[in-house]
């Protein structure tokens, strides 16, 4: 199979690397210069910029969609998520095989309820609206979108920084639920998800991990394992990128349709992340970060 990653960053290097490590060949379009995993054709081009789009090859049989916006601004995530990938299918048509990337930020519910792909999607904030746009633009070319919960995984440890020097803060009162899934995972769904059936009008799945945590929880998981300070109660932080956001988002589809998460709750991905990133003193090496 031949298959163009557009956004080859941070999970699309991983699911590059399962592709070409499967025989399968593999073409990663990005931005900048940074290298790419062995074996794959690279690509320089700006797909949100609308910049080298003759570069692209046309004969595929599968386009992952992985682009993220370049600023949290409503231009750039229009640029992004919708403009992007509008551009792409009128250069390309419609591959066989699509798969777009999209967020559970297309949830509004903030009681702590259970969401899945049938859910109500009426989203406050800018991102979530444009993102259900590009969903739209995916599904209607026969694509499958992919709705990904906060994604962490080894590179991405501002939370154990955070908690390993004492200043992580829980809201206090009911729990606020998060929703996380490892950057492994969000590969190993998405090759997954590339050799499902989808029915004609394209198909959604939720893809987080299988424990959707109270955020206290994890903070004090990752604090007796770091030997740092418990947490804290604290207000909201108006800067938080999950804001009022408190749901409990499932995967049950994602596992029917016969996925096995590598990291099924966030104990094993975080265990993982210390353990090879920690080194012997865990909290030194974090608190120095």
């Amino acid at each position: 199979m031949r298959t163009l990653i557009a956004g080859c960053g941070f999970v699309g290097s991983r699911l590059a690397r399962e592709l070409v490590d499967h025989g399968e060949e593999v073409i990663g379009l990005r931005r900048s210069a940074a290298p790419l995993p062995d074996g794959v054709e690279v690509v320089r081009a700006d797909l949100a910029a609308g910049e080298g789009l003759d570069a692209l090859p046309r004969d595929l049989d599968a386009v992952v969609y992985l682009l993220s916006a370049g600023a949290r601004e409503e231009e750039a995530y229009r640029a992004a998520y919708v403009d992007g990938l509008a551009r792409l299918l009128e250069h390309l048509g419609e591959p066989p095989r699509l798969v777009f990337a999209s967020s559970t930020a297309v949830y509004a519910q903030q009681e702590g309820e259970v969401v899945d792909e049938e859910s109500a999607t009426e989203p406050r904030h800018f991102s979530g609206r444009i993102l259900l746009e590009g969903e739209a633009l995916a599904r209607a070319a026969g694509g499958t979108v992919l709705r990904f919960g906060g994604i962490y995984g080894p590179g991405r440890r501002s939370l154990i920084e955070r908690v390993a020097r004492g200043e992580a803060r829980y809201v206090p009162g009911p729990p606020r639920y998060t929703n996380r899934i490892h950057a492994d995972d969000c590969a190993g769904s998405i090759r997954h998800v590339l050799g499902v059936e989808s029915p004609a009008g394209g198909d959604v799945y939720v893809g987080v991990d299988e424990h959707p945590a109270p955020e206290r929880e994890v903070f004090e998981w990752l604090a007796e394992r770091l030997g740092a300070p418990a947490p804290e109660p604290g207000p909201l932080d108006p800067q938080s990128r999950r804001g009022s956001a408190n749901r409990r988002a499932s995967s049950q589809k994602l596992r029917r349709a016969g996925y096995r998460f590598r990291f099924p709750t966030y104990r094993e991905g975080y265990a993982a992340l210390l353990a090879s990133e920690g080194g012997g003193d865990p909290v030194a090496t974090f608190r120095r970060q």
